[in-house]
């Protein structure tokens, strides 16, 4: 199936599982991509594309740079404080940062280069599956130090979806991610949060029926 197809085919799983299609974004991940499919997949009219390794990253900003597309770049995986200096200045918006230390490192460049960096906090809902994300209680900890961070903006949470096809956990922890949301946006945020399934195959479908409003779909499109 091509990219176009493929990405039809989650614009209508979009409109058919969402409450309300109309807020969810799709996140292409380019990891397993060459840069014909990211061209490929930009004809079809999503440019919010997606990448865990930077120097990948790097490398095709600067392709697309002198295309003169206006491809942005997300940068989607489980960052960490060495691979900060490499992202600040190509990177429209950082998904996963999992520890208040991180938090204040990317705050720190990004002020440096005069930008606001938009972020997610990583909740680790289920098990083992987000090793490095923040447990409730551990991000209720720091969260009155991280809305304090002038040049991040953070607009939602994130789970990494366990890799399983058992129905009922990823309805359990995408169910739990969303009441971790409702609870934040409660309590701190003024119903400004969002967010993300990390669904890889047919599970954002669920994610989808659980309210995810940012879907990152990486075999899916890149097979």
């Amino acid at each position: 199936m091509s990219i176009q197809a493929s990405v039809e085919e989650i614009l209508e799983d979009i409109k058919k599982y969402s409450p309300y299609p109309e807020k969810v974004k799709l996140i292409a991940v380019t990891k397993y991509s060459t840069v014909e499919d990211i061209e490929e997949f930009l004809k079809t009219g999503q440019n919010i594309c997606g990448e865990n390794k930077v120097q990948v990253v790097k490398d095709k900003i600067e392709y697309f740079k002198n295309k003169n597309t206006d491809i942005k770049w997300h940068f989607i995986g489980n960052l960490q404080k060495n691979k900060v200096k490499y992202i600040i200045d190509d990177v429209v918006a950082i998904h996963s940062v999992n520890k208040l230390s991180l938090a204040q490192e990317i705050n720190k460049k990004a002020e440096q280069s005069g930008k606001i960096m938009d972020v997610l906090l990583e909740i680790n809902v289920y098990g083992e599956e987000s090793k490095q994300g923040y447990s409730l209680d551990e991000l209720k900890c720091d969260i009155i130090e991280l809305k304090n961070l002038k040049n991040l903006n953070i607009i939602g949470v994130m789970t990494m979806a366990p890799f399983t096809d058992d129905e009922k956990i990823l309805r359990m922890v995408f169910s739990g991610l969303r009441k971790i949301k409702d609870e934040l946006n409660k309590e701190y945020f003024d119903n400004n949060l969002t967010e993300l399934s990390m669904g890889m195959s047919n599970d954002y479908k669920i994610a989808l029926q659980e309210g995810s409003t940012y879907i990152r779909v990486g075999t899916k499109i890149f097979k």
